[in-house]
């Protein structure tokens, strides 16, 4: 597993929009989240996860989706580009898919995210562009789902983030635990 990468793009939105505007820089908020950003806060703010438990944590502070997941989109006739999925960090290099829940990504010189699951791609994928959803699930050689759209975490270190700063990678004790979405 590559132990570094790069930020490619990096997105927010004031506003509970499926897509999120790419931006020069963001400013994670240790605790809360990416400043500026609807999904920001201590506790849950995705809107269906509210109307279950309002109180629960908020472990979906920031998405992150791999820029090779828009290239394998792309080969399959879907052209996105970064934010356009609700990511607020699009990557490269890095195995996104394949880290342990506690992982921790550094980005640039300050903030740090711990990873706390994958997101579960739900139907407005498909509002945005018709079919995505499928293109976003596939499965294992032992025939289970998986998810590719991306995964969650929480900031535990705060700090500017910006498109071209480097990612580097630092794993929990072992034994590590697959993610699960969130």
């Amino acid at each position: 597993m590559s132990m570094g990468g790069e930020v490619v793009s990096v997105s927010r939105s004031a506003t509970h929009t499926f897509s999120k505007a790419p931006t020069d820089a963001i400013r994670l908020v240790a605790g809360l989240g990416v400043d500026g950003d609807a999904h920001a806060g201590a506790t849950v703010k995705h809107r269906s996860r509210v109307a279950r438990n309002p109180a629960q944590p908020n472990l979906r502070q920031v998405h992150m989706i791999h820029a090779e997941l828009f290239e394998d989109l792309r080969a399959a006739g879907f052209a996105v580009a970064p934010g356009q999925m609700g990511e607020n960090v699009t990557t490269r290099g890095i195995d996104l898919l394949g880290l342990p829940v506690g992982a921790r990504l550094h980005l640039g010189d300050e903030a740090v995210v711990e990873i706390t699951g994958l997101r579960s791609p739900c139907s407005q994928i498909d509002d945005f562009r018709q079919g995505l959803m499928s293109a976003v699930l596939g499965r294992d050689a032992a025939g289970n789902l998986v998810r590719k759209a991306g995964i969650m975490g929480v900031v535990v270190e705060g700090g500017w983030v910006r498109t071209g700063d480097a990612i580097r990678l630092s794993l929990p004790a072992a034994p590590h635990q697959p993610l699960q979405p969130v």
